[in-house]
């Protein structure tokens, strides 16, 4: 029941839609309201729908929390999920600069240049304040590309990447100090991207992000083995986070 009611929400319910009653539902599926509310449960945990006392299901606007949820998950359990997401961001974010260099409208220009001039803001303040909003304003750049892709099912998963991102640029930030590499080398890297979008050179824009996120994967790597832990290639690396996490 709640497979089938899920397949109706997700092709046919437009988000704000109020779910039939417990009691019209019951006879539609020939079972108790027992069984409906606990199908109904199961979509709330799915986060199809938002439930209310008293009140009928309503169809939620989708999200990417659970998608979130399972990669911040991951990192914290796995640091080979570290590597295995800039696997990920190398398809996806390539893809999103080819496209924003060939897409971008002047307001998605102007929020890429909004986000790397709140970078080069944060650079000059000092502290850890600063460096957090350092961080904020990188993850702000990345998701400003993919949304001037144009691409809405690639800005969709970039904002369920957002917090999972922010994670994983703290750690490669470490990594990138211990190489001998400032925050002005890493605005210096996205200054590169935005250049060859707003030239409209889709290839240029595209190597110039491969080329920042394999560095990325390079901190991220002299970062674990500065903790005492240097993964091993390929799919066998093990987890130097996992006992840090429960040490934590």
């Amino acid at each position: 029941m709640a497979d089938d009611l899920a397949d109706t929400i997700l092709t046919s319910m437009a988000p704000g839609t109020s779910l039939p009653s417990e009691a019209e539902l019951a006879g539609h599926y020939a079972v108790s309201r027992l069984t409906v509310r606990e199908a109904v449960k199961l979509l709330a945990g799915r986060g199809l729908v938002e439930l209310a006392r008293g009140k009928r299901a309503v169809v939620r606007e989708p999200d990417g929390a659970a998608f979130a949820d399972f990669l911040l998950s991951v990192l914290h359990n796995d640091s080979k999920g570290l590597f295995d997401l800039i696997e990920v961001r190398l398809s996806l974010e390539v893809q999103a600069a080819t496209l924003a260099a060939k897409r971008a409208s002047r307001a998605g220009i102007a929020a890429i240049e909004n986000a790397l001039q709140g970078m080069r803001d944060a650079e000059a303040a000092s502290g850890a304040e600063g460096e957090a909003r350092f961080h904020d304003f990188d993850v702000g750049f990345h998701e400003a590309v993919a949304l001037a892709s144009g691409n809405r099912i690639l800005g969709y998963l970039f904002e369920a990447m957002a917090g999972p991102l922010r994670n994983g640029i703290q750690i490669s930030r470490q990594g990138h100090a211990s190489r001998g590499h400032s925050l002005a080398d890493t605005i210096e890297h996205h200054q590169r991207i935005l250049d060859a979008i707003r030239a409209g050179n889709s290839r240029a824009a595209a190597e110039a992000m491969r080329l920042h996120l394999r560095n990325t994967e390079r901190d991220i790597g002299t970062a674990l083995s500065n903790m005492g832990n240097v993964p091993a290639p390929g799919p066998a690396r093990q987890s130097p986070l996992r006992s840090r996490a429960r040490s934590e």
